[in-house]
């Protein structure tokens, strides 16, 4: 299984999974042009995708669903609830396009198994993935307000991570955001800030665990090395050091990360 992640950030986010004959994105909230050029860089074909999982409706995850989906005849695959708030937002997909991804279940394709979880994020029905293949554990798991004993019971022990570090806590509070803003993202259906993603990290890496890559940075109240050294002294406070057998990554809005094995 390898994966790259293609952008991540305030402005567009999309993930690229491989395992065997099937590939697949966890959102593709850039247009298509652009989700083209990430291709492009990552060396992959976009027409080989097997699905797009949709995680929720909000623009910076869905914005090239369509496009993508009509252009390239791609299957798209999201919740109940998720497909009715997001059918008036990615124009029309061909039913035979349209399928059904349960929360909390589990689709299999060849030797991977994907598997749904729910977050807790101000949309219809948000939820995100865990990826299963042969013992090996990728976990995507972003646009949350906080993580839960149930959501850290189902992400731990993967292999690798691409976890949300979406604030620092000082910038936002001393940001130009309205308040009404800053309460939204500080609250239980907002996004998680690095300390507090390091928390629930500490919680769920094990010795298994080799890569975390920290993502959906907010391009105004966050920054990579801030982020990276937030991220890192939480964790060491709570007895993991970073370098010993987990290893932080960057990622970003525009460029992808390299194409990795889990």
């Amino acid at each position: 299984m390898q994966f790259s992640v293609l952008a991540s950030g305030s402005t567009g986010n999309s993930i690229y999974v491989e395992s065997g004959e099937h590939a697949f994105i966890v959102d593709a909230g850039l247009t298509g042009k652009k989700m083209e050029q990430l291709f492009e860089k990552v060396d992959r074909d976009i027409k080989k995708l097997s699905g797009i999982l949709v995680t929720h409706e909000h623009s910076d995850h869905i914005k090239g669903v369509g496009v993508l989906a009509r252009k390239y005849n791609i299957p798209v695959f999201a919740n109940e609830k998720t497909w009715q708030a997001m059918d008036g937002l990615v124009g029309h997909i061909p039913v035979e396009q349209r399928f059904q991804f349960d929360m909390e279940a589990v689709k299999t394709f060849g030797s991977l198994d994907i598997e749904s979880f729910a977050v807790s994020h101000d949309a219809a029905d948000p939820m995100f993935y865990c990826f299963h293949e042969r013992g090996q554990k990728l976990v995507v798991i972003t646009d949350t307000g906080y993580v839960s004993d149930r959501m850290k019971g189902i992400i731990r022990g993967a292999d690798s991570y691409v976890f949300e570090s979406n604030h620092d806590v000082s910038m936002l509070q001393m940001g130009h955001y309205p308040w009404s803003v800053k309460r939204r993202i500080l609250s239980d259906l907002g996004h998680v800030s690095n300390e507090d993603a390091a928390v629930a990290m500490s919680e769920v890496v094990e010795q298994k665990t080799t890569r975390i890559y920290l993502s959906h940075l907010s391009k105004d109240n966050n920054m990579k090395d801030l982020a990276r050294m937030s991220v890192s002294q939480t964790l060491q406070s709570c007895g993991i050091t970073p370098g010993e057998f987990v290893h932080l990554y960057d990622t970003d809005a525009n460029e992808p990360t390299e194409l990795v094995t889990v």
